[in-house]
């Protein structure tokens, strides 16, 4: 049961797997000054990596291979470069891991260890991304095996078993489980071995309320036909009639397992059928709305953008660490705005910080060599450099002379065909482009129309997005504030002084470069006046950017005219900078009013980043959504706040029966704590379809809880709606514990019987804790 590296990899004589075993002392590096020696080794499962120190005792760590994300070889992180005087490249890696944490950078003692770590590794990820639906299960069970399994003899008795439940979020009563344990028990050793667990796992993971569906489908109670499936998939999936035949006859092949006679019958028995829902075609999520689906070739502001605040900062905006690590995390899910604050550095080179705040330097240059690197990794669409410029004249020249020498042709220096556009090009026309967001000496009209005398320069705020200086005037009144000004705190890159009570902001004016004015082309940061004065002076290319509170205030005086100017140009939102500890606001306020660029601190774990999550997980995860048409046209009018006047209102109703959960994640670390787990489903949109309700809560099951209850909600303006399904463990006595959660688009569901799989409040999947769930949607007449 526990050696399963062969059903891993497929041959048990991968040298660099059996090295991998046999283990390796490496360092383990934090920094240049922090060099310590572990001693680490895969685990027979080939699933678990088992790490400690050289030093006497029994203390060690360890995690899954599940985990790592991807391997970095060489000086690949701003660690291993304080150190690359010291260790060569080819000795030094990195394993990069999912969600937030940390990476872990390694030096070997030579460099075929490093390799045969890199590669062993790289096959381990690959395997795991490989494994079919069965194969992910015998795993699952494997790795529970070895969990109970404390004494190592590769079997486990009653008393193991009963940890294994509480472990597993089982509370079940003592008789019930000996009966399970006699029953598998064929050998009737009193212990469990390889196939036995198996079969007690199944029994204990029998899916009643699956058996259930299949049954009322199944002309025999043993298999479903071809058209019993067939009327499955048309009366309760929803899928279209004309493909429905094709489409069972192809389940039927995925996933019903080879080893039965149902399959050469062309029918599908329970297993199949389970390992169907189970998949990502059973999903909550339509796949072919998670590929690539949307018209790409529309203006650039008629799209939603990932956006990410404060790009650079790991943790909070007061002493949080800064690290090009930051771009490439946004990157990596699939952000496409970034930001960067410059100021004058040593030396000459700029650098990147939070001003007047604690939070550590980097240089500038290193963030755009992270650019060239890893902005195009995962989306080839455009990436808009947002910036905010403190630098005086002589570095803004040394910031355009990076960007220049460094990203080359992927910076975008002029318009796409040589001539004065009317209008944006198309996230299409711009892949692999880099676009700077920033103040430019005149328009793109002057600068095509010839060039523009070197000694010329803007006199002016140079950042019309000083983000401390941007705090509207009543939140100066605050408490916090008042306490913060008595004090003398400097928050973000403004100082309070204490005047007659009241606390003002100081801005600075500085002169703008040639050189770096140059490099913006199609996003030239302006100041905003009013929505009329836009309407009638503005340029297409010419962005503003907005306090959140600035935002809500323009939202509440006029709806309408916002969403209307947003179908004419591009708009920032980004969080006030009040919010020190990097906590976010509500993006969905401002995708309400058609805004692109929400910008969210992306370090920081929450709704409103599993909101943002939730709306690019589709259109291929590209980092930009096609907004609805009613946003993208001037001369229709939607106010987000009354949306049944708008043309082509047509409402529904969504209706979820929340029916079972499976496997749900411990939040308790006590041994004997077991969940009482309930959903919420939230539906996130405009004010009107604002709302959340909640099942029971299930006493001390966190393995299979089952509810069959029914939630209804009404959705006025769907094609902005989002729906979040949350996990709590009830607690009477004090603040729910979070278990789980999952984001999609209203857009994106898929009708019928579905299984919601969870994620981590760090975005993270954590299988196979899921919901299984009836969805229907209907027409209000």
């Amino acid at each position: 049961m526990v050696h399963r590296c062969r059903h891993l990899d497929g041959r048990l004589g991968d040298d660099n797997l059996q090295s991998m075993i046999v283990g390796t002392v490496m360092r383990k590096i934090k920094s240049r000054t922090w060099k310590k020696q572990r001693y680490f080794k895969l685990q027979e499962d080939c699933m678990t990596i088992w790490y400690k120190s050289k030093k006497a005792g029994n203390a060690h760590s360890t995690f899954s291979v599940s985990d790592v994300e991807t391997v970095r070889e060489g000086h690949q992180s701003e660690v291993l470069l304080s150190i690359a005087d010291e260790f060569p490249p080819d000795r030094c890696f990195t394993l990069v891991f999912r969600g937030r944490r940390g990476n872990l950078d390694l030096v070997a003692d030579s460099a075929d260890e490093a390799q045969s770590w890199i590669k062993g590794m790289k096959k381990l990820i690959e395997n795991l991304e490989n494994m079919g639906e069965s194969e992910k299960l015998d795993q699952w069970i494997c790795e529970w095996f070895k969990k109970a399994d404390k004494n190592n003899d590769g079997r486990m008795n009653f008393r193991e078993i009963r940890v294994l439940l509480k472990m597993m979020n089982v509370d079940m009563n003592e008789h019930h489980a000996h009966r399970l344990f006699m029953t598998a028990d064929k050998s009737q050793t009193g212990t469990l071995e390889d196939d036995e667990f198996v079969l007690f796992y199944k029994m204990l993971t029998q899916r009643e309320d699956v058996l259930r569906v299949f049954q009322d489908y199944s002309g025999d109670g043993q298999k479903l036909s071809l058209r019993d499936l067939e009327e499955f998939l048309r009366d309760e999936q929803l899928e279209e009639v004309d493909g429905v035949q094709q489409l069972a006859m192809e389940l039927i092949e995925r996933y019903e397992p080879s080893d039965t006679g149902t399959k050469m019958l062309k029918a599908m028995s329970i297993d199949g059928f389970l390992m169907y829902l189970a998949s990502a075609e059973g999903s909550i999520f339509h796949p072919r709305q998670q590929s690539l689906y949307q018209d790409m070739t529309q203006p650039l502001n008629h799209y939603f953008i990932s956006s990410s605040h404060n790009t650079y900062l790991m943790e909070d905006q007061l002493r949080g660490h800064s690290s090009v690590e930051g771009y490439i995390r946004a990157f990596k899910r699939g952000c496409r705005c970034v930001e960067v604050d410059c100021w004058d550095g040593p030396n000459g080179e700029p650098i990147v910080y939070h001003g007047h705040t604690f939070t550590s330097k980097i240089l500038f240059k290193d963030v755009v060599i992270a650019l060239r690197n890893y902005a195009f990794k995962v989306s080839e669409y455009p990436v808009i450099l947002s910036t905010e410029n403190h630098c005086g004249v002589e570095q803004q020249r040394v910031m355009a002379q990076h960007l220049n020498t460094i990203l080359g042709d992927k910076l975008l220096k002029s318009t796409l065909d040589g001539k004065i556009p009317v209008s944006f090009p198309s996230p299409e026309e711009l892949k692999g482009k880099i676009l700077l967001k920033g103040k430019k000496i005149g328009g793109l009209e002057e600068s095509l129309n010839g060039p523009v005398e070197p000694e010329d320069s803007l006199t002016g705020e140079v950042s019309d997005e000083d983000e401390a200086a941007d705090i509207d005037e009543d939140s100066l009144h605050s408490n916090s504030l008042r306490r913060m000004a008595k004090v003398g705190y400097c928050c973000g890159s403004i100082k309070f002084i204490q005047f007659n009570s009241r606390s003002f902001p100081q801005k600075s004016k500085q002169r703008l470069s040639k050189e770096l004015s140059d490099c913006v082309v199609y996003c030239k940061s302006v100041h905003f006046s009013s929505f009329k004065h836009s309407r009638i002076h503005s340029k297409f290319y010419e962005i503003s950017s907005f306090t959140e509170s600035k935002a809500r205030k323009h939202l509440r005086e006029a709806g309408a005219e916002f969403v209307r100017h947003n179908a004419r140009q591009l708009t920032r939102v980004y969080p006030s900078g009040l919010r020190t500890d990097s906590s976010n606001f509500n993006p969905q306020e401002m995708w309400n009013t058609g805004t692109q660029i929400v910008a969210l601190n992306f370090q920081t774990a929450g709704v409103e980043m599993d909101l943002n999550d939730g709306l690019f997980g589709q259109n291929g995860r590209c980092g930009y959504v096609l907004k609805p048409d009613f946003m993208r046209m001037s001369e229709r009018s939607f106010d987000p706040e009354v949306p049944i006047n708008r043309e082509g209102y047509r409402p529904l109703s969504l209706c979820i029966q929340v029916i079972s959960g499976q496997q749900l994640p411990k939040v308790n670390i006590k041994e004997s704590s077991v969940v009482d787990p309930f959903v919420r489903v939230e539906i996130h949109g405009v004010p009107l379809d604002q709302a959340k309700q909640e099942t029971r809560y299930i006493d001390n099951n966190g393995f299979n809880p089952v509810w069959y209850d029914t939630l209804r909600f009404t959705i006025h303006a769907p094609e902005l709606a989002l729906v979040r399904f949350v996990v709590e463990d009830y607690d009477k006595a004090s603040r729910n514990d979070f278990v789980g959660q999952y984001t999609l688009p209203f857009s994106c569901i898929q009708q019928g019987y579905r299984h919601i799989h969870l994620l981590s409040k760090d975005g993270t999947s954590i299988p196979p804790a899921s919901l299984f769930v009836h969805v229907r949607i209907t027409n209000l007449v």
